[in-house]
């Protein structure tokens, strides 16, 4: 399989603080991984330096075999094909649904509005939100919003996908209408890497999950590698904890 993003002995320190240990991981074109842990494992964090939001105190993050952290003005190029959705939504809360599918397009791949928007208009419409395009932000659920930042993310086309746990912020039963998306886009095969507190979600969805704990993959496998024959003592302890509750 083809190798899209690959990461090489990654660390990442804030002040004395190290929180990514010398990582090694790759995600390859199709592939759904989940990446999942207890809080302060160094998910999210991994996930902000491969799209660049954190720079790696050291190691190397290649995509396609270059190494990003040694790009110049390509860096902006790389990070327009990483599609992102994090867990707080970040829509801009002045634009309609619409033009915050719109905006991104224009400004980042340079469209034409024309473009954009029927762009937008797709996968508004792939996300079940296209009724709501003239909407703000405030006037829709935390369920429709997140639908909305996927579509923003999807209409970038990009080439992998990054979740960062997508529906930590929304009510029990606004979960499922965001996860049903996600599925989707799985089964239509989308590099996708997510981090993920949903369980019986990452069981289903997941070609590939990789447990994290105190800044390192501690153990990776298929779904039933990893629910039903744990290796490392960690991950049973890790499991134990989430069949309980």
């Amino acid at each position: 399989m083809e190798e899209v993003i690959r990461i090489h002995d990654l660390h990442k320190s804030f002040g004395a603080n190290e929180i990514l240990k010398g990582v090694d991981f790759s995600v390859c074109k199709g592939e759904v991984v989940c990446l999942i842990g207890a809080s302060g494992s160094g998910k999210s964090t991994m996930l902000r330096c491969i799209n660049l939001l954190e720079t790696p105190t050291s190691g190397e993050i290649d995509f396609h075999g270059q190494n990003v952290l040694q790009m110049g003005k390509e860096r902006r190029t790389y990070c327009a094909k990483l599609g992102m959705v994090f867990q707080s939504f970040n829509l801009f809360e002045n634009l309609t649904v619409l033009q915050n599918c719109i905006m991104p397009q224009q400004k980042v791949l340079g469209k034409s509005r024309a473009q954009a928007e029927q762009t937008a208009r797709t996968y508004l419409a792939k996300v079940g939100m296209e009724q709501f395009g003239n909407a703000k932000p405030r006037q829709l659920s935390g369920g429709q919003k997140q639908r909305v930042a996927i579509a923003r993310a999807l209409s970038m086309e990009p080439e992998a996908m990054l979740f960062d746990e997508p529906t930590s912020a929304l009510d029990p039963e606004m979960v499922g209408e965001v996860l049903k998306v996600i599925r989707d886009l799985a089964e239509s095969g989308l590099t996708m890497l997510i981090v993920t507190h949903e369980m019986a979600f990452a069981r289903e969805v997941a070609d590939r999950i990789v447990f994290m704990a105190g800044g390192v993959i501690v153990e990776q496998g298929t779904p039933e590698q990893i629910f039903d024959h744990p290796q490392q003592e960690r991950t049973r302890q890790f499991l134990a904890r989430y069949h309980e509750s």
